[in-house]
């Protein structure tokens, strides 16, 4: 997959993006860790329901996590993310998409990490389609209630991880 082959993903804008949010129970350092730690990610992330199968991942600048999310009812979505940007405790980029080169249908997804003064963190997961064409199609696959059951997830994962 070569970096930023689609040059829509290089400028923001707000009629291709996804914005998500959650206030998480945990310290932004934990749930920053649950995100980048190889082995915590594959166990939390995805829909609910769904496993993960991780073939390579290297959560690192220019690293790259290749997986297949497995549906409840046993389709298998092969998936590939490209890890952009990482500030640690505060961001990661990604370029996500099927586990191809020059995936057409690749996204843009930025996760901001905001820690309250009450201990608790906010995340927010913005993701940014190449068209609005491309937006509005993952929206009615059910990108937004897909994420939500993810952040679901990692919260629950992230409590645990607490104890």
């Amino acid at each position: 997959m070569t970096n930023s082959a689609n040059p829509a993903l290089s400028q923001w804008s707000l009629d291709r993006e996804i914005v998500m949010s959650r206030v998480i129970d945990a310290p932004r350092d934990l749930v920053f860790e649950a995100w980048s730690d190889p082995k915590h990610l594959p166990q939390w992330f995805g829909p609910k329901g769904f496993k993960v199968e991780t073939f390579e991942i290297d959560v690192r600048v220019g690293g790259v996590w290749r997986f297949n999310m497995i549906g409840p009812d046993g389709t298998v979505y092969p998936n590939r993310m490209r890890f952009r940007r990482i500030e640690r405790p505060s961001l990661m980029e990604m370029d996500h998409g099927t586990d191809q080169d020059d995936d057409p249908g690749m996204f843009r997804f930025t996760l901001t990490f905001a820690e309250q003064s009450n201990g608790k963190t906010v995340l927010m997961m913005r993701q940014l389609a190449s068209s609005t064409e491309q937006r509005d199609g993952m929206i009615g696959f059910g990108a937004v209630e897909y994420g939500y059951q993810t952040l679901d997830k990692l919260a629950a994962y992230v409590a645990g991880m607490k104890k």
